[in-house]
């Protein structure tokens, strides 16, 4: 029964979508359509309503719409040009200093916006002209662009650790977001990395200290938005409140700096930013009712267990089944976005890489980076055609130049699989 379920479930969301259907109501409709192989309608809509009311009975959810709020305030709170410059200020001098510089800046403004296509459109908007302008290649700057937006998205406050924690039972907020960071960290180096080569190979320009500015007036300017960083990680760190917690005080913090420091928004400007976070909430919390609905029809016809007992079956090689594990998700990513993919295969694969002794944190931090990576992959991934869009160059001509930052991203992903010790002592450190 389970592999007839699993076809059921999978074509007709397949379906669905090449239809045109909103995800959310694809991952209704054939969950729906699997649960009638063993219960009756009218079971089903009931089993169904039931689970998807009591999926978001939780109070982890509060977290959601409160870090979404914080980023929709310093969204729109004209950050990007000062953390540029605050960034500029540390890589400015070394060769490739714009191309690094659009790298933290993505990193920095994609961490407190959650998105990564705000980073690249914000960040890369600035910097790809300036690089241009310094005898960059063009279509450099655009992969380093692209390559780098996806990384504020592993770097807390984000979304999709809470998301990820929910579906898999209760893991670690707190770990999860600790490890987030160490994760970001390493795909941004990562980077890097391959950027100092190619401007040392090319010998670009570097930057004057003229044209870095008054640090002091740099790093007056850019304080109080890194500090939100500061204050979540030390907050946590310390104890003095949890990654819940965490979330109000980042919509508290960011509304006062917005308001009363840098004074780019007004009093008039917190009701629309308040119903922009509730569409987004809105459509997140839909995304979670609904994959509950997909999570117990699998599980009520033994979908992940049959997967879980062809994959051990195929081998018990703790190795192969993590590269098996990863290459399924970078696939998905390619095709799916972060969330949906979160909530439909976290149910799958998360029994089969526990039965070979990965902890439920570890897996959560390498399987949201690899469908991060899939957003800037081809053939779907939107963070390839917007990070090209940016830098005013056709996506297919994006391939070549992003392939040494492909590799960089993998050489990571694979550190961070095989060697948890990278991106779990801070962590472990914490409990």
């Amino acid at each position: 029964m389970a592999l007839t379920a699993g076809i059921i479930l999978f074509v007709v969301f397949a379906i669905l979508l090449i239809l045109g259907l909103p995800i959310a109501i694809s991952i209704a409709t054939s969950s729906i359509a699997t649960l009638l192989l063993v219960v009756p309608l009218d079971i089903s809509f009931f089993t169904s309503a039931q689970k998807m009311v009591s999926s978001l009975n939780s109070f982890s959810l509060v977290a959601i719409p409160f870090f979404v709020l914080s980023g929709i305030i310093m969204n729109n709170g004209g950050i990007a040009t000062k953390l540029v410059d605050f960034a500029m200020l540390f890589v400015g001098r070394i060769p490739g200093g714009l191309a690094h510089t659009n790298i933290l800046g993505n990193a920095l403004f994609g961490s407190m916006s959650s998105s990564a296509i705000a980073a690249s459109t914000a960040i890369g908007g600035v910097l790809i002209p300036q690089q241009v302008k310094a005898g960059y290649d063009r279509k450099f700057a655009t992969a380093v662009n692209i390559a780098s937006a996806p990384t504020g998205m592993v770097i807390p406050p984000s979304t999709a650790f809470i998301m990820y924690s929910l579906v898999a039972g209760g893991a670690s907020i707190s770990s999860l977001f600790l490890g987030g960071y160490l994760v970001g960290a390493l795909w941004a180096l990562g980077i890097m990395v391959v950027a100092f080569l190619h401007a040392s190979k090319n010998h670009y320009k570097l930057i004057s200290r003229s044209e870095l500015g008054s640090a002091w007036v740099v790093i007056k300017e850019a304080i109080p938005s890194i500090m939100l960083i500061v204050i979540i990680i030390g907050g946590i760190l310390s104890g003095i409140f949890t990654a819940i917690e965490a979330s109000a005080v980042a919509v508290a913090y960011a509304l006062l700096i917005a308001l009363f420091y840098y004074k780019t928004i007004t009093v008039k400007d917190i009701p629309r930013m308040l119903v922009e976070s509730v569409v987004t909430t809105g459509t997140i919390a839909f995304l979670l009712a609904t994959s509950s609905m997909m999570s117990f029809a699998m599980a009520f016809t033994g979908i992940p267990q049959a997967i879980s007992a062809s994959i051990l079956g195929l081998t018990s090689n703790k190795f192969m089944i993590l590269l098996l594990v990863n290459i399924v998700l970078l696939l998905v990513g390619m095709f799916m976005d972060v969330g949906p993919a979160i909530l439909i295969f976290t149910p799958i694969f998360l029994p089969v890489v526990t039965s070979v002794g990965v902890d439920p944190v570890h897996f959560g931090l390498f399987a949201i980076m690899n469908l991060c990576v899939g957003s800037i992959t081809p053939p779907v991934g939107t963070g390839l055609y917007v990070g090209a869009s940016v830098g005013n160059v056709k996506a297919e001509k994006m391939i070549k130049p992003l392939v040494p930052f492909y590799i960089a991203i993998l050489a990571v992903l694979l550190l961070i699989t095989y060697v948890p010790q990278v991106v779990m002592w801070l962590p472990n450190l914490a409990q």
